[in-house]
């Protein structure tokens, strides 16, 4: 067994975005994994420690305008279920976490999100997030001050830290429309991070999960996504295949 694994099996205590440090930005990338076991393996090898694994079911909210998507603005509840089970499974809703997660994002900052360094690109944004003990009150307040769900989407995230790259949260998310790695801190700790995964600064994806879905969907790829609407919302969700009752209860 991996250590990976082994570390997985343990009780994750709290989600990382309910217990990091609150920072007024995030820099942040993507990478895409196209063989997951191998990533695994790797992290192995690199003794990387897993803190955890959790069902995420995140909403998007806007106006019926869509003005914070036109000014690069992102509102979004997220609601987070202990999921200790390998692969893209319904979660187990006895180990529901406390409470759900608001988090504001501002614009991408362009001026900031390639460093000068090589041409690398990064995500760098304004980031707020405060914990709220009721989701479901929480959507009704937002739901009151005109904004309505635009998009859901799930993933599972497993979250692992790398002893030898201080300043650095690494999440491996499965996804509908594919697996991939977040790297989130310093920008060096992200470029050293990736070497070692095996990555160039060329691999790096800044695109949000709304924006890779729209391009899987567009594309035909996402045929194994379940594609439902939500109330008043424009965009079908990224979510995974699962009964009609199950996704009444998210």
């Amino acid at each position: 067994m991996r250590k990976s694994e082994k570390a997985g099996s343990r009780t994750r205590k709290t989600p990382r975005s309910a217990r990091r440090r609150k920072q007024n930005h995030e820099i942040e990338v993507k990478l895409h994994i196209p063989d997951r076991l191998a990533l695994l393996a790797r992290l192995d090898e690199l003794g990387a420690i897993c803190e955890g694994r959790v069902h995420e079911m995140n909403t998007i909210y806007d106006t019926r305008e869509r003005s914070l998507m036109r000014k690069g603005q992102l509102l979004r509840i997220r609601i987070e279920r202990q999921a200790d089970r390998p692969g893209a499974d319904a979660p187990n809703t006895s180990q529901k976490l406390e409470g759900a997660l608001l988090t504001f994002k501002g614009p991408v900052r362009r001026s900031d999100s390639r460093a000068a360094r090589g041409g690398r690109k990064y995500k760098v944004r304004q980031e707020r997030e405060v914990r709220a003990a009721d989701g479901e009150q929480l959507a009704i307040i937002l739901e009151a001050l005109g904004l309505i769900p635009r998009f859901r989407y799930e993933k599972y995230r497993s979250t692992y830290r790398l002893l030898d790259v201080e300043n650095l949260a690494l999440e491996l998310d499965e996804t509908p429309v594919g697996d991939f790695l977040e790297a989130e801190g310093a920008r060096e700790s992200i470029d050293r991070a990736a070497t070692l995964l095996g990555y160039r600064p060329s691999d790096y994806v800044t695109k949000t999960y709304w924006d890779l879905f729209q391009e899987r969907r567009n594309s035909g790829q996402a045929k194994s996504a379940k594609r439902k609407r939500l109330p008043n919302s424009g965009p079908r969700d990224m979510l995974f295949p699962r009964r009609d009752d199950e996704v009444k209860r998210q």
